[in-house]
């Protein structure tokens, strides 16, 4: 295990034992690996992440989803029902810096893994717990499923048309937010060794972050008392700030102050609104939005979206095409900032990949190993902990790799 050792990345030196599945957890630890750290993914033997199979698309046999979330990693396949396998395993945490996993409550208790354990044999190892509901109150050991999570948490209910269906994000969101907020509990509980000398247990859950989410939503409700509406393409907060239909397409447009709306007006050739009382400052415009955004729309139906981008940015107001997600992975900024990487796989060929949306000024962050397949380092890792080859045959032979 190692704190400062010197290395070109940023987490150059960590080592992270990574006992997640699906996708919070190994975002978390792509996250850490794409920074540096030496993350081992263990996986069942036969089978693997469940994601593995999470296909179409494959890439060859590799499915995307798991390729999507599994890069800089190294995996080794460990059977962790008998003893045997578990034994491997404690070895392998003994030798991290952080563990993370995603098991049913209690699970590594269950195996001998509990706090007294660590605290004898892998005192500064940092633990990250990701969980459905967390280790409280009455869901406390239930699993979670980002969609469910979606409706429970009020993500659902505040998305959608207002006369329409409450509607979840195109991504799992919640999922993603939660492999976030993984990946700054563990660097959090990283830095906080450097001055205590010890590692320490820290937990996040899908339930927890649902609600975080709702961010100004919820402020809006807790200091008003007013239930939470869905405004389609709306902002609860900020009038206009919403999609327009323009002669070609949909159009975003963001007004954010009150200057803002008045060059608004004016592109718009309507200087008159902004000194309509109904208009005058944003707070009025939140409540009188149905007149503002009818009026606005019949104007900007009258040209093109690629009219209005340059009219409105010359003004200084933010607007934007809805791209699709080809278009968006495709377009200048993407290429720009390096956010489609390619890689070598192993099976799959050449892969198209996301790039990483952190940048460094001193150290390195990359995607420079692919995602790996099911056990490919496996006898890598056993020898790094001191198994010999008579050794690493045998577990194999017993099914245990």
């Amino acid at each position: 295990m190692a704190d400062d050792q010197a290395g070109s990345e940023p987490l150059a030196g960590l080592r992270v034992l990574d006992l997640t599945r699906v996708l919070a957890g190994p975002l978390c630890t792509m996250l850490l690996g794409d920074m540096g750290a030496d993350v081992i993914k263990v996986e069942r033997p036969g089978g693997g992440d469940d994601t593995r199979g999470w296909g179409p698309p494959f890439a060859g046999t590799e499915a995307a989803y798991f390729l999507g979330v599994n890069r800089n990693k190294r995996s080794i396949a460990l059977d962790l029902g008998g003893e045997q396998g578990r034994d491997v395993l404690r070895r392998l945490i003994v030798d991290s810096d952080v563990v993370i996993d995603n098991f049913k409550q209690g699970t590594l208790a269950r195996w001998g893994l509990d706090d007294d354990w660590y605290e004898r044999e892998a005192p500064r190892a940092v633990r990250c717990t990701i969980s459905g509901y967390g280790s409280d109150g009455p869901k406390a050991g239930m699993p979670g499923y980002d969609f469910i999570l979606q409706a429970e948490t009020g993500l659902m209910a505040i998305t959608g048309e207002p006369d329409g269906s409450s509607m979840k994000l195109g991504v799992a969101i919640v999922d993603i937010c939660t492999g976030l907020m993984a990946t700054i509990a563990i660097l959090a509980a990283v830095e906080a060794r450097h001055t205590t000398g010890r590692g320490q247990d820290t937990e996040v859950n899908l339930h927890d972050t649902g609600l975080a989410m709702l961010a100004n939503v919820a402020a809006n409700h807790l200091v008003s008392g007013e239930p939470a509406g869905r405004y389609g393409n709306g902002h609860p907060n900020i009038v206009p700030y919403r999609t327009y239909p323009a002669a070609d397409g949909e159009l975003a447009v963001a007004v954010g102050n009150d200057s803002q709306f008045v060059r608004f007006a004016e592109v718009l050739g309507h200087p008159e609104w902004a000194e309509d009382e109904r208009f005058l400052q944003n707070a009025t415009r939140v409540t009188n939005r149905d007149a503002i955004d009818a009026l606005v729309t019949d104007v900007i139906i009258e040209r093109t979206r690629e009219e209005w981008i340059e009219v409105l940015d010359a003004a200084g107001i933010t607007s934007g095409p809805i791209n699709s997600v080809a278009e968006a992975l495709s377009s200048p900024q993407a290429r720009a900032g390096g956010m489609v990487t390619e890689i070598e796989h192993p099976t799959a060929g050449l892969l198209r990949m996301l790039g990483l949306p952190i940048r460094f000024s001193d150290t390195a962050a990359s995607t420079q190993h692919p995602p790996p397949l099911l056990g490919e380092h496996t006898d890598e890792v056993l020898r790094e902990l001191g198994f010999e080859d008579p050794d690493i045959e045998q577990l194999r032979v017993f099914g245990v790799i």
